[in-house]
């Protein structure tokens, strides 16, 4: 299978770096060049959920997470390569923790996208040597680097 140099890089901001921010920006633009695929959302959703709760917004956590669960919850368990069965669970964990979490509360915590498919372990492995991690990371929307050398391969494509 083909991968999108997009979906690479959300791999490799999700699980090396736990940059959240950084893969809703990659995942919205795969998103939108795919069509609005749900499937992206769904995963796209994961992450901006980790994000929200890392910040201290619960709700905005859970309803990410719940609304993921839903989306991912037609697809095959093995989809695109990883585990998305077991990123599907996890989510769901994470939201039913989410909604008892003013009686419960416990600390924020990451999850990792289990990688199945060895040419695309391989192909995130050697694209992480690209890839510079964000230092400091964002925590809100803006424009930067990044984004303008993202958006200028996409008009050489």
């Amino acid at each position: 299978m083909k991968y999108d140099r997009l979906y690479v890089a959300f791999l490799i901001y999700f699980n090396r770096d736990q940059d959240y921010f950084e893969c809703h920006e990659v995942m919205e633009e795969l998103w939108l060049k795919l069509d609005k695929d749900p499937l992206y959302k769904g995963l796209l959703q994961v992450a901006v959920g980790l994000y929200h709760f890392r910040n201290g917004n619960v709700i905005g956590g859970r309803k990410m997470m719940e609304s993921a669960v839903r989306r991912l919850s037609s697809y095959s368990p093995d989809s695109l390569g990883i585990n998305l069965g077991k990123l599907r669970r996890e989510a769901e964990q994470y939201a039913m923790a989410l909604a008892s979490y003013e009686n419960s509360p416990f600390s924020y915590y990451d999850l990792e996208i289990e990688i199945q498919d060895a040419q695309l372990l391989k192909l995130v492995e050697k694209t992480s040597l690209e890839i510079s991690p964000n230092n400091p990371q964002r925590r809100g929307p803006e424009r930067g680097a990044k984004h303008e050398l993202r958006m200028q391969g996409k008009k050489g494509e």
